[in-house]
């Protein structure tokens, strides 16, 4: 076994689901603390908003009749191991999309592991060279092989990431105020539409 494959094995060994997950980040937001190495006040308020902005989506999240036939019929024996922490924006606008997703998909696990405490698996399936999350890795059961990825966003979050760093260099405070409005009015259509391309 190679060592991407043992550090996949011991992500999905020791991975959380996602009510687990959410009773995690709803510990940090009573603690007054977050997930991760650094404890700073910002990313406890990020923690503290994301675990506000997951729990509108849990209520708020639709799929459509297409494609709940879609995740439904699909048969292969699946997990979807994601690594992320509770204070990044981007992956609290697309785990509870993911795990309505999951629900519906017959012979699929969804794990959730902390990034931080993954480092080194991380380095296995980064973005630019970065380790950006959320990062959604599919696995098959039966081989074990890494079916395909997905994350660190939407694909239309991406393209506007992109074009918004080609223009300025790096993020600034309002435009990640802007994603977060277009996360918001987009409500998970378009990582329903990318996960239903990865599928098919």
């Amino acid at each position: 076994m190679d060592t991407k494959q043992a550090l996949i094995n011991n992500a999905l060994a020791s991975g959380n689901t996602y009510k687990e997950y959410r009773e995690v980040v709803a510990h940090h937001v009573t603690s007054k603390t977050t997930t991760g190495a650094k404890q700073t006040d910002a990313l406890i308020n990020y923690t503290k908003l994301n675990h506000a902005r997951m729990r509108r989506l849990d209520k708020t999240t639709k799929i459509s009749e297409v494609h709940q036939a879609i995740f439904s019929n699909y048969q292969n024996k699946v997990t979807w191991l994601v690594l992320t922490e509770s204070w990044c924006g981007d992956a609290a606008q697309s785990l509870p999309v993911l795990n309505k997703i999951a629900l519906l998909i017959p012979h699929l696990t969804l794990k959730i592991v902390l990034r931080d405490q993954h480092k080194l698996l991380m380095e296995h399936f980064l973005t630019n060279n970065s380790m950006a999350i959320p990062k959604l890795i599919a696995v098959d059961d039966t081989s074990g092989e890494v079916l395909s990825q997905w994350g660190p966003r939407p694909s239309e979050a991406t393209k506007m990431v992109t074009a918004y760093k080609a223009a300025n260099g790096s993020l600034s405070p309002e435009f990640k105020k802007e994603l977060q409005v277009w996360y918001t009015k987009d409500k998970g259509q378009n990582i329903i539409e990318d996960i239903t391309r990865v599928l098919i």
